[in-house]
């Protein structure tokens, strides 16, 4: 079923030229991680990566979803930025990034960005 939108209510659904994406983020901690250390962690992992580059982290210690602090999406390079970040932490035994993806309506397609 086709639905024509008006520019008003397809920004008020971020929808079409208004998607506004994000990405899922995992992380698994090396062996004798306390509590302590994890909450270390996120708190610099906050102050750090997330927050400096406007940025959102939704979620607990183990997985959550990051997406802009105002309307919009991130980008390509945030993603990037926070990828470099954890790549360097020593509590982590590893990580998982998710790709870019709708924020709103995670089984829409991403659309081509806008010319």
């Amino acid at each position: 079923m086709a639905t024509h939108r008006s520019r008003r209510l397809r920004k008020k659904l971020c929808v079409d030229e208004f998607q506004e994406l994000g990405f899922e983020l995992s992380f698994q901690y090396k062996e004798g991680q306390g509590d302590e250390a994890i909450a270390a962690f996120m708190k610099r992992f906050a102050a750090n990566a997330v927050e400096p580059n406007d940025l959102v982290y939704s979620g607990c210690d183990e997985y959550g979803f990051i997406c802009l602090a105002r309307r919009g999406s991130v980008s390509a390079q945030q993603r990037e930025l926070i990828d470099e970040w954890l790549r360097q932490q020593q509590e982590l035994a590893g990580f998982n990034l998710g790709p870019l993806m709708d924020a709103w309506y995670p089984e829409q397609s991403v659309n081509p960005p806008v010319q």
